[in-house]
């Protein structure tokens, strides 16, 4: 039975090694690379076409997302597992969208880690309780159109439904309707809960 060929994707070298030794000790795995970051991730994938790899969702020049499309598209039998300590499931569940099979906290104990490699390895999910517990606590942004987008960016500038209006040239009962769509897919009884979701959500920048 051949080994469990695995590339570790994180931007601190002391995680780094620390996977690698960690690794290093379980029979029928075997660490073939590092990455650094994002970009370094998706080259070397290229290059060395893993069976599986473990990858930090945030990380310097092309995030774990970025890097997981980017992989999920070049090298498809490679599966790949986020490693998170992020605050918000909108990373992790865009993650999984992308290509992601496997996905834990970086609180997770070796064996659960190790447990999830050889899951996705051999064709299965694995998505932690942690992270389910995540996801369901605090549910990923809603998809919203590209106008409202627009509008809530207005919004959290503090522009009135008026002001939204003569901006994008549309009528004040369009933005009415927009403003009210936006307050229900985001699950808020008002303007600012709408505007402090969305900033939290990295929907919008302030």
């Amino acid at each position: 039975m051949k080994n469990i060929r695995v590339l570790i994707a994180d931007d601190h070298a002391i995680v780094r090694h620390g996977l690698c030794a960690l690794l290093g000790t379980e029979r029928g795995i075997e660490v073939v690379g590092e990455a650094k970051d994002g970009n370094e991730a998706v080259a070397r994938a290229k290059h060395l076409a893993p069976d599986v790899v473990v990858m930090d969702i945030v990380m310097p020049r092309k995030d774990g997302v970025e890097a997981t499309a980017a992989i999920h598209a070049a090298v498809p039998d490679s599966k790949i597992v986020i490693l998170t300590s992020f605050g918000t499931s909108d990373k992790i569940a865009r993650a999984i969208d992308a290509g992601a099979t496997g996905a834990l906290m970086k609180s997770a104990d070796d064996r659960e880690l190790v447990s999830t490699i050889r899951s996705v390895a051999s064709g299965a999910r694995a998505i932690s309780p942690a992270v389910r517990k995540l996801l369901a606590a605090d549910p990923p942004a809603p998809k919203l159109t590209s106008r409202q987008l627009e509008i809530l960016q207005a919004m959290s500038r503090g522009l009135t439904n008026k002001d939204i209006a003569k901006m994008f040239s549309i009528r004040t009962d369009g933005v009415n309707e927009h403003v009210i769509a936006i307050l229900a897919k985001l699950g808020a009884a008002n303007r600012t809960e709408a505007v402090a979701t969305a900033v939290r959500k990295q929907l919008v920048r302030i």
